[in-house]
């Protein structure tokens, strides 16, 4: 049997814009046990926190090198709410919202849903900064992967 595979996701951003970062815990467990787990993180020196959690999804996804069943556990409604909902919509419209305009970050969402696309993704949401381990380690991940791009504090 294959293993179940959860992928943590955050995004992180100092200034929004400013210089951004993502991080992913993917986990493989068996029989709820973890059996392999894999850190990943990046950043960007400009970047949007909405671009940053965007991020995260797409390279968790993108990571794994066969079709898989994955859960995607983030804590960003954005991510959840626009992948599991919006982007049908959008997709409709020509990348456009119900208001007409240019959808923000539709060359990410367009990532985004062919990155999914191979995989069986279940979307789940939980509340950040609440305590939830992996979310808090995904969360430092991405502060590490925003950290190079970040200007050097003066008198540090």
């Amino acid at each position: 049997m294959p293993h179940t595979l959860i992928a943590y996701t955050d995004g992180a951003c100092s200034g929004n814009p400013g210089p951004g970062g993502w991080g992913v815990v993917l986990q493989a467990l068996d029989d709820g046990r973890i059996v392999k787990e894999r850190d990943l993180k990046g950043g960007e020196a400009q970047t949007t926190n909405n671009r940053m959690e965007l991020l995260a999804a797409i390279n968790a996804l993108e990571s794994l090198s066969r079709p898989s069943a994955v859960t995607i556990v983030t804590d960003s409604t954005y991510v959840k709410n626009g992948v599991t909902g919006w982007i049908h919509g959008w997709k409709r419209n020509g990348w456009k919202t119900s208001a007409r305009k240019p959808v923000k970050n539709a060359e990410l969402w367009q990532r985004l849903d062919t990155a999914q696309a191979r995989h069986d993704v279940t979307w789940e949401w939980v509340k950040g900064h609440a305590g939830h381990p992996e979310n808090e380690r995904a969360d430092e991940l991405a502060r590490a992967g925003m950290a190079p791009f970040k200007p050097a504090r003066k008198g540090a």
